[in-house]
């Protein structure tokens, strides 16, 4: 079985120092026109691998508790990243709590390392906030998303949806709605679940 990419894995800006956004950088709303720009962003930000992409084309066409956010960095009338905020739900003792995953992010490979991802991050989780969201999960590097607003899911009161996704992996972002009887199973929706775009997969022997 081959590896799958991780809901959440992204080709981000790794160098804390290297954080400075080319000038000129614009953070807007994702439109129809971009389409055909994020499907080829993403394939290339994940080596080749198109299942990043084809998520996103059917996270945008699937109905949800909540509308997909979608945004893009532009630098010079160019997309060169993509994040994209999805409906999910918190499966809590209380009730069931819809709030969001972030997945996925990705930055052109030539415009990595600029602080683009950063950006995109902070864009989509403020956006988020305004909109009374709580909870944002994703799946990504503790050490590049943990300065970035995330912390470890586990620790904080939250299951997992998956054995195969790494304990250090899973992480949530607690927004200015979250309420402390907030815990419970993260839960995927469907399209996350179709492409195989939930933790990590044994590779083939």
């Amino acid at each position: 079985m081959s590896t799958a990419p991780r809901s959440a894995t992204t080709s981000h800006d790794t160098s804390a120092a290297a954080r400075t956004a080319p000038a000129g950088i614009v953070v807007r709303q994702e439109t129809a026109e971009d389409h055909t720009a994020v499907h080829a962003l993403h394939t290339r930000a994940f080596g080749g691998n198109e299942r990043v992409a084809a998520l996103v084309r059917t996270l945008r066409a699937t109905e949800a508790a909540r509308a997909p956010m979608s945004y893009v960095a532009v630098v010079d009338g160019r997309v060169v990243g993509h994040v994209l905020l999805s409906s999910t739900r918190l499966d809590a003792p209380r009730r069931i709590v819809d709030v969001l995953s972030l997945s996925p992010l990705g930055v052109l490979p030539e415009f990595q390392r600029r602080g683009i991802g950063t950006q995109l991050v902070a864009h989509a989780l403020a956006a988020a906030d305004r909109r009374g969201v709580p909870l944002v999960f994703l799946e990504g590097s503790p050490a590049y998303y943990g300065s970035r607003g995330f912390e470890a899911a586990v620790p904080a009161g939250f299951r997992s949806p998956s054995l195969r996704i790494p304990e250090p992996a899973f992480q949530v972002a607690r927004l200015t709605a979250y309420e402390p009887w907030m815990t419970g199973t993260f839960v995927y929706s469907e399209p996350f679940w179709a492409h195989d775009c939930v933790g990590l997969r044994d590779a083939e022997e």
